[in-house]
């Protein structure tokens, strides 16, 4: 599932880029662009899920442990590292809205990116609470 998702993704992400050469000021160029915009979002979310799905082992399958619940699971540096990596992510994004947009575009920025900040922060507590 994963390469596939990998493939699926780079190719959408190529459409995007091929779709980007025919943007104008056109009723064709606009649907380009909206083309655009959805593929590169389908392609890149798809190429996330690509690299960030690990693998399932057994134990942590429902159907072979009643219950092994989140303590019982060590967690991995990669949990750290995506973590860190979408705190650091939001950073950059709100600082460039602050020096191009101003203190309104930041609290916008601000309210849509705190659901992924919330999980990247969540990852990184996680990390640090499981067990060595």
């Amino acid at each position: 599932m994963r390469w596939l998702a990998l493939v699926a993704g780079t190719a959408l992400v190529v459409l995007a880029f091929g779709a980007a050469t025919r943007v104008t000021d056109t009723r064709e160029g606009v649907v380009a662009e909206v083309i655009t915009l959805l593929g590169g979002l389908a392609g890149v979310s798809l190429l996330f899920y690509a690299y960030t799905a690990g693998h399932q082992r057994a134990i942590d399958k429902p159907s072979m442990a009643p219950n092994p619940g989140p303590e019982g699971r060590q967690r991995s540096i990669r949990d750290l590292a995506l973590g860190a990596g979408g705190v650091g992510l939001a950073i950059v994004l709100l600082a460039g809205l602050a020096v191009s947009g101003g203190p309104l575009w930041v609290g916008l920025g601000l309210a849509l990116l705190l659901p992924m900040i919330a999980g990247s922060v969540y990852l990184c507590i996680r990390f640090l609470r499981s067990s060595p």
